[in-house]
């Protein structure tokens, strides 16, 4: 075959492969990432599944009602899935329904909380049990039971917290102690996770407009509690007056935010303290260091206080 022929159908048979197989940046879309939202029918996590969902991510949104469902589904992106993050069966069906779509899972929200406002010594064993079961073993049961999802797709856990699990003020001992909860389960569980490159983030919101100041009065009116003759009953009257006024605080955007950063930041922070006033913030970084420095007073292995500011400098430089 003359040289210049065999030259020209070399080129062709080239250029044919190239034409049937597109280069590497076009080889398609990435897969749409699926996140699922506990909590989702009102207040934060409303608004984090809206904020995902607009951001093209795929969002299985848990709610217990059917018309909370039924409004979920009608946002684009967004699939409802009932789900009472106290109800192990609920949790198994989501599961299901989940590894069935085939979309795998990139990131859990374990937003799901309630709130008891009560004093410690009047609360009844019952109220804690409820206060727990839905803001720890809720957490807990929903990233025991999505896991393995998480484990094969290198994930994320991030869990709604409070400032309230840093700031212990009277009357919400309840709910600050499962918040405090949460705290620990974050720590633990994210040492756990690394070893298979699943990273855990906590969100501590300060005040934002949610519904949780009206579900605390409903569920007292549905349990029979009264204020009237309580060692508190002035303070009590106080708190329930402000929490009915939580319209007035800010939309949770700025959490929202924080979610998406922690879900999908290459490097996301284990703590997100997220807050609408420097007084919130101020408080609760006062509250962290007074517990240090308490830590810290008066025993045997007590540190300097240059040997503390050293401390913090070393932190400070590790974020970086």
């Amino acid at each position: 075959m003359p040289r210049h022929i065999a030259t020209l159908t070399q080129s062709l048979a080239l250029g044919l492969a190239l034409i049937g197989s597109p280069p590497a940046h076009a080889q398609g879309p990435e897969p749409q990432k699926a996140v699922l939202v506990t909590g989702a029918s009102t207040g934060i996590g409303r608004k984090i599944t809206e904020v995902l969902a607009s951001k093209g991510y795929f969002v299985y949104a848990g709610a217990r009602k059917v018309q909370d469902l039924k409004a979920l589904d009608a946002i684009e992106n967004v699939q409802s899935i009932k789900l009472d993050v106290t109800v192990k069966e609920d949790i198994a069906a989501a599961v299901t329904t989940v590894e069935k779509a085939g979309r795998g899972l990139h990131g859990l929200v374990n937003n799901a909380g309630v709130a008891i406002v009560e004093p410690l010594i009047e609360v009844d064993e019952e109220d804690l049990d409820f206060q727990f079961d839905v803001n720890v073993f809720g957490p807990y049961r929903m990233t025991k039971g999505f896991s393995k999802l998480l484990i094969a797709s290198k994930g994320r856990v991030t869990t709604i917290g409070s400032i309230s699990g840093i700031l212990s003020s009277p009357l919400l001992g309840p709910y600050s102690m499962s918040k405090h909860a949460v705290e620990a389960f974050t720590d633990a569980l994210g040492a756990e996770l690394a070893r298979v490159d699943v990273k855990v983030s906590v969100i501590e919101p300060g005040d934002y407009r949610s519904e949780m100041g009206n579900n605390v009065a409903r569920r007292m009116r549905e349990r029979g509690k009264k204020i009237e003759g309580s060692l508190f009953e002035k303070e009590l009257r106080g708190l329930l007056d402000r929490a009915g006024q939580e319209n007035r605080n800010p939309e949770p955007d700025d959490v929202a935010e924080a979610v998406v950063h922690a879900l999908f930041d290459p490097n996301p922070k284990v703590r997100y303290m997220v807050v609408p006033s420097q007084r919130q913030a101020g408080s609760t970084i006062r509250k962290a260091i007074q517990e240090l420095v308490q830590l810290n007073q008066g025993h045997k292995f007590s540190y300097s206080r240059d040997s503390l500011v050293a401390m913090l400098d070393s932190a400070l430089a590790r974020l970086k």
